[in-house]
């Protein structure tokens, strides 16, 4: 139970990568606030979760900004931040409308700095706390239909890694989590490039690592205050690959 009576904030806590990290944590004794936009799912959430009764449901709009300050506001003291809040696309670049790219921007990256710098102001008065932005492998390696994604992406790696610079010397751990391929509605729900739903599972992702088990290794991760852990499958390779070999990672990742 090592984070037992730990309140634990998980945005995009409704589904996929952020529900499973809210079950994690509450079996391992924390108090969770849980935020999404969807109010009925983020309930089922939380009775899925070890000790109900421990936990809020905080429904959030990370695209709002005062709505932002008005939550961190309520939830007053949190010790763990995780941003699992976002959207990914499948769109070609030329094809997907600058909406539809600020969009995504907005939501991924503005929303979770916008949260950060809600919450922080309290962790540094007590010179405790810790954030933890899910990213993803495309934020180290761009790929093909995914150019506004990766770029929100590669900016949480900017920031936060600036941030943690900025923050060591008030204690304040960040712990940048970068997933591969994992068994959740991510493409289902990615934007096309009218801003559409793409509506259906690449085949890359159906028999990919379970979020239980990536959200088990999450929990893991911030217990040991690692600055960045690479989770999934043979994808998570790309990374050292894109570190060493570019020019072969660059080969590979084209679209045919």
């Amino acid at each position: 139970m090592r984070f037992r009576d730990k309140t634990v904030w998980v945005t995009g806590a409704s589904s996929g990568i952020g529900e499973a990290i809210a079950v994690a944590f509450s079996r391992e004794g924390a108090k969770l606030i849980l935020s999404a936009r969807n109010a009925a799912e983020l309930e089922r959430v939380r009775q899925s979760c070890d000790g109900p009764a421990r936990h809020v449901v905080l429904p959030l709009d990370l695209t709002d900004e005062e709505a932002i300050r008005r939550a961190a506001q309520t939830v007053g003291i949190v010790d763990v931040l995780v941003h699992s809040g976002g959207v990914s696309q499948r769109s070609l670049a030329m094809e997907t409308d600058l909406a539809v790219e600020r969009a995504i921007m907005d939501l991924n990256f503005f929303g979770t700095v916008a949260l950060t710098k809600a919450v922080l102001p309290s962790m540094i008065v007590r010179r405790s706390g810790h954030l933890v932005p899910i990213s993803s492998v495309v934020g180290y390696v761009g790929t093909p239909l995914r150019s506004a994604y990766a770029a929100s992406k590669h900016a949480l790696h900017g920031y936060f890694d600036s941030l943690r610079a900025e923050l060591a010397k008030d204690g304040i751990g960040v712990t940048i989590v970068c997933p591969g391929y994992i068994r959740t509605n991510v493409s289902r729900n990615a934007l096309t490039g009218d801003g559409s739903a793409f509506g259906r599972m690449d085949e890359t992702h159906k028999d990919a690592m379970t979020p239980d088990r990536l959200a088990r290794r999450v929990v893991d991760a911030v217990a040991a205050r690692k600055r960045v852990v690479v989770i999934g499958g043979k994808e998570r390779w790309a990374v050292p690959l894109q570190r060493f070999l570019p020019a072969l990672v660059a080969r590979m990742v084209r679209l045919k």
